[in-house]
């Protein structure tokens, strides 16, 4: 899910890792929101406020939206400078590592965010919108900006363009490919969705605790991946042996 890039990544693949950032962005959005009112998921609307507050002259506030923008930037920054840097040594590795810092972010805030949210709410967001940088950076690198899994604008478009191809699309490859494609953009809307109803309901009784789910569905997930990929390497190293013998 997050070692196969380029040509060896297929579509269960990117449905995979889909199902599982889109539930955690899903997560984040919700319980982000709910304990700081701020949206921490994706930037589109920080920069309307940020334009907005520079024509009334509020520099501070101004400065605020323009932060939440730049520590998403500054997220995805540092995801694509690890991956680049880490795929040289080891390419197998290389989008664990972004992943890994993601989940730490997510669970650090779980637990000691609650100190944050009253004093230093803005400090709060910083973090969440770093954290879903680094994983839409990290997600759009290895699928090659197939998955995106921060914001539904852009894939809300795409689905309505490729539903209005079916329409016109009578080739059998060209129908393959899009109802690929249409069940991609539906697995991210929908695991979305059911993140920020999972978010919603347990925000009322755990409050940013409930980001430990999201933190922990990927830490497994990155396990997962690694076990597997660890599992794989005994089994070469076993058979290589096995044929010298």
């Amino acid at each position: 899910m997050f070692r196969h890039g380029g040509e060896t990544r297929t579509l269960q693949h990117n449905l995979r890792i889909a199902s599982l950032l889109s539930f955690v962005a899903g997560v984040v959005n919700v319980a982000g929101f709910l304990a700081v009112q701020r949206l921490t998921t994706n930037v589109t609307g920080h920069f309307a406020f940020f334009i907005d507050e520079v024509f009334k002259l509020n520099i501070l506030q101004g400065l605020a939206y323009f932060l939440y923008i730049f520590f998403f930037f500054l997220g995805s920054f540092v995801s694509g400078f690890l991956v680049e840097l880490l795929h040289k040594r080891s390419p197998n590795y290389a989008y664990i590592i972004p992943a890994l810092i993601e989940s730490t972010i997510l669970l650090s805030v779980a637990l000691f965010g609650y100190i944050l949210m009253d004093q230093q709410p803005d400090t709060l967001a910083f973090l969440l919108l770093f954290a879903m940088g680094l994983q839409n950076s990290l997600v759009t690198k290895i699928s090659k900006a197939t998955v995106r899994t921060t914001h539904l604008t852009g894939l809300f478009t795409d689905l309505g363009i490729e539903l209005s191809q079916l329409f016109f699309y009578r080739q059998e490859e060209q129908r393959i490919k899009l109802y690929s494609s249409i069940k991609l953009r539906m697995t991210i809307i929908s695991f979305f969705f059911i993140g920020g109803v999972v978010g919603g309901i347990f925000y009322t009784t755990m409050e940013l605790r409930v980001l430990a789910i999201a933190g922990s569905a990927l830490l497994l997930g990155v396990t997962f991946d690694y076990l597997k990929l660890s599992l794989r390497a005994v089994k070469r190293k076993y058979s290589r042996n096995a044929s010298h013998e």
